[in-house]
């Protein structure tokens, strides 16, 4: 019984050791000042091969959209909405639609005018990514971007 018992243990610890976090999206969060009082808030996703996400703009009935979240400050206002460059477009059978996605690289874009001139945007963008054979749980990363 005691063996049986060891076995047990060590195919758990053997199996648990062989789970993978995935983690096919690395988020990279940047400013730069584009004349007195206004910058662009630079969002660089880096998907590793085989992998995507999607566009802001998806339908209803498929895929989690990228979305950003912006923490309300008295120090900026935001111009307009985050700019996407344009998205590689796919009918997905596992959504029953065309889907608007990203694949290898994407830098999102959001203008902001500067109230101050020092100033820390923070907010959360949520995504999904999937591959050819799974689509994992919608992430969401917070961000906090320093302007001078």
């Amino acid at each position: 019984m005691k063996r049986l018992a060891i076995l047990i243990i060590a195919l758990f610890a053997l199996s648990a050791s062989q789970a993978q976090i995935l983690d096919p999206v690395k988020w990279t969060f940047a400013a730069k000042k584009t004349k007195k009082g206004e910058a662009v808030l630079l969002f660089k996703a880096t998907i590793d091969n085989g992998w995507n996400i999607y566009s802001q703009y998806i339908g209803e009935g498929g895929p989690v959209p990228t979305s950003f979240s912006f923490t309300p400050s008295s120090d900026y206002q935001l111009v307009g909405k985050v700019l996407e460059p344009t998205p590689n477009k796919k009918f997905e059978k596992t959504f029953n639609m065309q889907v608007l996605y990203f694949t290898k690289e994407v830098v999102f874009q959001q203008k902001i005018k500067l109230k101050k001139g020092q100033t820390i945007v923070k907010g959360t963008v949520e995504f999904m990514v999937c591959n050819n054979e799974q689509c994992l749980p919608p992430d969401e990363k917070a961000f906090a971007i320093s302007i001078k």
